[in-house]
């Protein structure tokens, strides 16, 4: 189930976002504001997807291991990688302006889960802290529309090709309900394998889901690099951090409130945090550019081998009689 789901997740989040990124250029929205706001929001879907569904089966933890192991993935695991393949330069200022915006929103949440409850004013919190970053990112867009910003450029040639406004709907739906059968199926083998193994719904969400549900934003991210596309490899990551920060651990909070396991604030939101504020060292290194390179990379994938490495112990730790 897990397997099969995953498949069916990556197909189906594809088809998501390339309806929802045609419809929105058939509406006339600019293509940056697409990049910044719709694909952001179109990567994230499988999380929030999931992160809804493991709540109203009474199992949260699943989607709050999911919004953190996705972000601790998306930096560790896919920019380590990436760069590994091929240095990452960072040249968009449009980019350099969202680093900022993802390391406030990741103390933010941080501070929000600090008293150890995930509750509906906090959920309530969190989205409403999603609206005010999706009305920066546009505002960021809107004032560098007109410049040549190498994140624009490369977020145009990306956007699928021109689709009619009855295909991208129909690509809209079908990759929405596609994606909600998968969801419950990779929750419901994620859930089974936790009981069988006797491991926590937290443990599998930071790690079979969270990195299952990144793998599209690896092949995004490697293929951009292999491209030459460096700041539209990063500029995703940086995006789905945001949503999966906001919106998918906001979702619990609202269908699903109470206590959060104690190690997401003591180990992995501190992890989260550690790995955010170095992308932000490493993306604003100089007054020019920052530029992610392979010794750095090699760190955030060692980095995140330790970090799973200490999931294991600490689970085995758990079970031991």
């Amino acid at each position: 189930a897990i397997l099969f789901g995953l498949g069916l997740l990556v197909w189906s989040a594809d088809r998501f976002v390339i309806g929802a990124a045609s419809l929105a250029r058939n509406l006339g929205v600019p293509p940056l504001l697409i990049g910044l706001t719709v694909v952001g929001f179109g990567t994230s879907a499988p999380e929030m997807v999931i992160a809804a569904i493991a709540a109203l089966q009474g199992n949260p933890a699943v989607g709050i291991g999911n919004a953190v192991g996705s972000n601790i993935a998306n930096i560790a695991l896919i920019l380590g990688v990436t760069a590994l393949i091929a240095p990452l330069t960072v040249k968009s200022d449009i980019l350099r302006r969202e680093y900022p915006l993802l390391l406030a929103v990741s103390i933010g949440a941080y501070l929000v889960l600090l008293d150890g409850d995930l509750d509906r004013l906090d959920g309530t919190l969190l989205l409403l802290g999603l609206v005010v970053a999706m009305l920066i990112l546009v505002r960021i867009g809107l004032n560098r529309r007109d410049a040549h910003d190498p994140l624009a450029e490369e977020i145009e040639a990306e956007l699928p090709s021109a689709i009619s406004t009855a295909a991208a709907i129909g690509w809209f739906v079908v990759g929405l309900a596609v994606l909600i059968v998968s969801s419950k199926m990779l929750v419901w083998g994620a859930v089974e394998v936790a009981v069988a193994f006797g491991i926590s719904d937290l443990v599998i969400g930071l790690t079979i889901v969270a990195v299952g549900t990144s793998l599209p934003e690896l092949a995004a991210s490697v293929m951009s690099a292999l491209k030459n596309e460096h700041d539209l490899a990063i500029g995703n990551v940086v995006g789905s951090n945001i949503w999966n920060l906001l919106a998918v651990l906001g979702l619990p909070g609202l269908l699903a409130p109470g206590a959060i396991p104690p190690e997401v604030v003591d180990r992995d939101m501190l992890v989260m945090l550690g790995l955010t504020l170095a992308l932000y060292l490493m993306g604003r290194s100089s007054k020019t550019e920052g530029v992610i390179n392979r010794v750095e990379g090699g760190l955030l994938f060692l980095a995140f081998i330790a970090y799973l490495g200490w999931l294991v112990w600490a689970s085995s730790a758990t079970m031991a009689p």
